[in-house]
């Protein structure tokens, strides 16, 4: 099976395979610019997504999942929630990123993960 496959092993999120560990990224800005990715966000949204605002590269996570995007950046406190995609639901954790210096929130980062807590 390849990393862009489906286990469809009970409790599957439905979210391709993806080597070991959950995706995540870091983003910048309003349009969440994505800055930095780890191998497993790169093998579920493709290797050319570093640069792409998210909305652009993470097709498929939904409106809920952008809100939430946009909802910690102007806010700048941590927020999760499950949200729906294509290929099944997730947990969505988004946390902000702050300039060391200022303390100002310039950016999110997010991580994917099973809902059922893996």
């Amino acid at each position: 099976m390849t990393g862009a496959q489906r286990s469809g092993a009970p409790g599957d999120s439905g979210l391709p395979a993806a080597p070991a560990g959950h995706p995540a990224a870091f983003h910048d800005g309003a349009a969440h610019v994505i800055r930095w990715a780890n191998p497993p966000f790169l093998a579920l949204f493709g290797d050319g997504v570093v640069g792409l605002p998210a909305r652009e590269a993470m097709t498929g996570l939904g409106r809920s999942g952008f809100e939430l995007m946009d909802r910690v950046l102007h806010e700048g406190r941590p927020l999760a929630r499950r949200v729906a995609t294509p290929s099944g639901e997730v947990r969505l954790v988004v946390v902000p990123r702050r300039d060391v210096e200022t303390g100002e929130t310039y950016g999110v980062a997010t991580h994917l993960k099973d809902p059922a807590g893996s």
